[in-house]
C-alpha cells in the first residue's frame, strides 16, 4: 500500500511527480494537461517512468531544498553516497508580468557525496499516456525518443553520461557532477555541467526571493511555506490560471470509480487558491488570475462555466483510457472532465469574492475597471436568473439536480461583493437594488434551508441531510459565528460526519454509492468552524493530529482513508493546501490580537 509518497517539481507550466526514492512517475509535456510522458503511478507496467536502479545496499532519503521546489532525493550506503536534484527551470528574464524563462524541461543534477556510489538508469517514457510503440534514437548530444506512430513529435534526453550506458541500463560509476536533461525542444545552446548549475542557480534563487516575499508566521513557519510553494506552482503562467490538481484518476477509494481529471481550472477552486496567495502577499498571482477571467469572459453576454481549461477553452471533453489499469488497479482512467457543463451556482460567489479584491487592492486603469465592471453586471444577471433553480452543487452530482443550501449561499456571496464593489465605485442605485435580492436570498435559505428537528442547516431544500459545505456560511459572512443556527449547525455536522478524527463531505448516497472516504478540506472547515465558535483547543488540537496525515514532505492530497489516514485522490490537491494556510492564518490573529488585551 502506497501512501502518495511523492515529491512534486515544476516551473508554473507544467510539473512532475517524483517518488520517494526518485522515479519519476508522472509528468506531462509540454503543459499541465498534455499527455503523459511518464505515467506509472497510473500503469505500474505500461505507464513509463524514469528512475534509477542500485543494489540492495543502498537508501534514500529525500527533502526539499529550503524554501524552495528543487528536490533533493539522496541515496547513501555505508562507503557511498550522491544525491539528485530534480528541478524545472524558472526565472525573471525581464520587467514585465510574463518575462519569465519556464522551458517544458526537467533537469536531474546527480552529485557526488563519497566512496565510489554506482547505479544504473532506468528511462522508459511512455508518451501520449503509453499508447503506442517508442523508438529510441541516438544522436551526438541526446536521445531523440518518438511514438512510431508519431515520429515528428519527439522528446529529448541530454546528457554527461554516455548515451548507451543510459539505453541499455548499463552500470554507471559516478566520480563527479552528471546530469540528465530532459526536454519536449531540441536544445539549441550547449549543454553541459555549467549550463545545469547555472539553471539550477537561477531557479534556486527565483524560489527563494519568492518565498522571501511571502507573509511570515511564528508557528507553523514550514507547513505554511510548503503549502504556498505548492499552490504557486500549481498557477499556470502563461494564462493565470490555477489547477485545482496536477494528476488524473487518483481514487477517492480504492477499487471504486470516484477517479477524476483535476488538470483544469475551476473558478471555485482556483478563486480560493488566488486569495489565499493574495493574503501571502502576492498580489501578481492574483492579478494573473483577474486576467484569466477576462479572458474567458470576452463579451458582456457571455455565460459562465464552472470551470475551463487552463488555456481558457470551454469544451473539456471526457475519455476512458481503457488500456491503462488505474492507481492500484482502480479503473477508469479518465482524461478531461464532463463536469464542465454542470450548473454550480455556487462557483459565482468565489469569483466575485476574488473580482472584490481585485478593486481593492489592484484596480487597473479606467478601461480595465470599466471592463471589470461589466463584468460584475454579468456575474449579477447571472445570479438573478439562476439562484432559484436547483444545481449540482459544491460536489458535482452528475445524475439529478438539487436545491443545495449552499448554492444559495454562495449565489448571496457573489451579490453581497457586487453590492460592496458598487459602492466602491459610487453606483448606489445598483448597490441598493442589488441589497434587495440579496437579502431575498437570505430569507429564503433561513426559511427553506435550515431543519429544526435537526438542529441545522441541511444539505438541500428538499432533504435533511449534513454537508460539510455548510461550515462555510460564516467564513463568507452569510451568518456571525455565534449566531444560534450556525453554532447549532456546526455541532450537528460534527456529531454526523466526523469519523475516526476525520471528515464526510456529506454521507448520503449519491452517483456513485455511498462516500467511504475523508475530504481533506472538509476537516479544515470543521478545525475553523470550532474555532469561531469558541472551541479553540478543540481546534487546535485537530489541527495537530490532520498535520501527521500529510505525505513525507507536507503534502496533502484530496481525500484520507478514514482507518489507515493513507493519502487517496488527485495530488498534490490546491483545496488542502489552502485551507492549511487559511487556518494558520485564523489561529495566528487569534495570537496577534491576544497579545495586545490584557486581563
Amino acid at each position: 500500500m502506497s501512501n502518495l509518497d511523492y515529491g512534486v517539481i515544476g516551473n508554473c507550466r507544467t510539473a512532475a511527480l517524483v517518488s520517494k526514492c526518485g522515479s519519476i512517475e508522472w509528468l506531462c509535456l509540454p503543459e499541465f494537461d498534455s499527455p503523459s510522458v511518464f505515467g506509472k503511478i497510473l500503469d505500474q507496467q505500461k505507464g513509463g517512468s524514469f528512475s534509477f536502479i542500485l543494489d540492495e545496499s543502498y537508501s534514500c532519503s529525500q527533502k526539499y531544498i529550503a524554501s524552495t521546489n528543487i528536490l533533493c532525493t539522496t541515496f547513501e550506503s555505508d562507503t557511498d553516497a550522491f544525491e539528485v536534484l530534480d528541478f524545472m527551470p524558472r526565472y525573471k528574464t525581464g520587467d514585465n508580468a510574463n518575462d519569465y524563462y519556464l522551458p517544458a524541461e526537467l533537469y536531474r543534477y546527480i552529485r557526488h557525496l563519497r566512496g565510489k556510489p554506482k547505479f544504473r538508469i532506468d528511462y522508459s517514457p511512455a508518451p501520449d499516456y503509453a499508447r503506442g510503440e517508442i523508438e529510441h534514437k541516438i544522436f551526438d548530444r541526446y536521445i531523440r525518443t518518438s511514438l512510431k506512430s508519431h515520429l515528428q513529435s519527439p522528446i529529448y534526453l541530454y546528457s554527461s553520461i554516455k548515451l548507451e550506458d543510459i539505453l541499455e541500463s548499463n552500470e554507471i560509476l559516478l566520480t563527479g557532477e552528471e546530469y540528465l536533461l530532459l526536454s519536449y525542444n531540441q536544445k539549441l545552446i550547449e549543454i553541459d555541467i555549467k549550463r545545469v548549475y547555472l539553471e539550477y542557480s537561477r531557479t534556486k534563487v527565483y524560489w527563494l526571493n519568492w518565498v522571501n516575499r511571502s507573509k511570515k508566521y511564528h508557528n507553523y513557519e514550514n507547513v505554511l511555506e510548503r503549502s504556498a510553494l505548492i499552490l504557486k506552482l500549481m498557477t499556470f503562467q502563461p494564462t493565470g490560471a490555477v489547477l485545482a490538481a496536477l494528476t488524473t484518476s487518483i481514487p477517492e477509494t480504492i477499487g471504486e470509480s470516484r477517479n477524476w481529471d483535476y488538470r483544469f481550472c475551476w473558478l471555485r477552486d482556483a478563486s480560493m487558491s488566488i486569495e489565499t496567495l493574495l493574503r501571502m502577499g502576492h498580489q501578481g498571482a492574483a492579478k494573473l488570475f483577474i486576467g484569466f477571467v477576462k479572458k474567458i469572459i470576452r463579451y458582456k453576454d457571455d455565460t459562465f462555466q464552472i470551470m475551463y481549461s487552463i488555456r481558457g477553452e470551454r469544451t473539456l471533453s471526457e475519455e476512458i483510457l481503457s488500456h491503462l489499469s488505474g492507481y492500484e488497479n482502480s479503473a477508469p482512467v479518465r482524461v478531461g472532465n464532463a463536469a464542465y457543463h454542470q450548473k454550480q451556482n455556487d462557483s459565482l460567489g468565489y469569483l466575485m469574492d476574488v473580482i472584490y479584491k481585485y478593486y481593492l487592492y489592484f484596480p487597473g486603469t479606467l478601461d480595465e475597471i470599466e471592463d471589470m465592471w461589466e463584468v460584475v453586471k454579468n456575474v449579477v444577471r447571472t445570479v438573478y436568473s439562476e439562484w432559484r433553480s436547483p444545481d449540482q452543487g459544491i460536489w458535482e452530482i452528475r445524475n439529478g439536480s438539487s436545491h443545495f443550501v449552499f448554492s444559495k449561499v454562495m449565489s448571496w456571496v457573489a451579490l453581497d461583493r457586487a453590492i460592496k464593489i458598487a459602492d466602491l465605485l459610487g453606483k448606489t442605485n445598483y448597490s441598493q437594488k442589488w441589497s434587495e435580492e440579496a437579502e431575498l436570498i437570505k430569507y429564503d435559505v433561513h426559511q427553506k434551508g435550515w431543519n429544526e428537528e435537526i438542529g441545522s442547516f441541511t444539505q438541500t431544500y428538499e432533504n435533511s441531510e449534513l454537508d460539510s459545505s455548510l461550515l462555510l456560511m460564516e467564513e463568507y459572512g452569510f451568518i456571525e459565528s455565534l449566531h444560534p443556527r450556525y453554532f447549532s449547525t456546526v455541532r450537528a455536522i460534527k456529531r454526523g460526519l466526523m469519523h475516526n478524527g476525520l471528515m464526510y463531505r456529506y454521507k448520503n448516497k449519491d452517483d456513485f454509492g455511498n462516500p467511504a472516504s475523508a475530504f481533506t478540506i472538509c476537516t479544515f472547515w470543521l478545525i475553523r468552524a470550532l474555532f469561531v465558535t469558541g472551541e479553540e483547543e478543540e481546534a487546535k488540537t485537530l489541527f495537530e493530529q490532520i498535520l501527521q496525515y500529510s505525505n513525507h514532505l507536507g503534502l496533502f492530497s484530496e481525500d484520507l482513508d478514514f482507518e489507515s489516514k493513507r493519502q487517496l485522490g488527485n495530488f498534490p490537491q490546491a483545496y488542502s493546501h489552502l485551507a492549511l494556510i487559511n487556518t494558520v492564518e485564523l489561529f495566528a490573529k487569534v495570537m496577534e490580537r491576544s497579545r495586545f488585551i490584557r486581563p
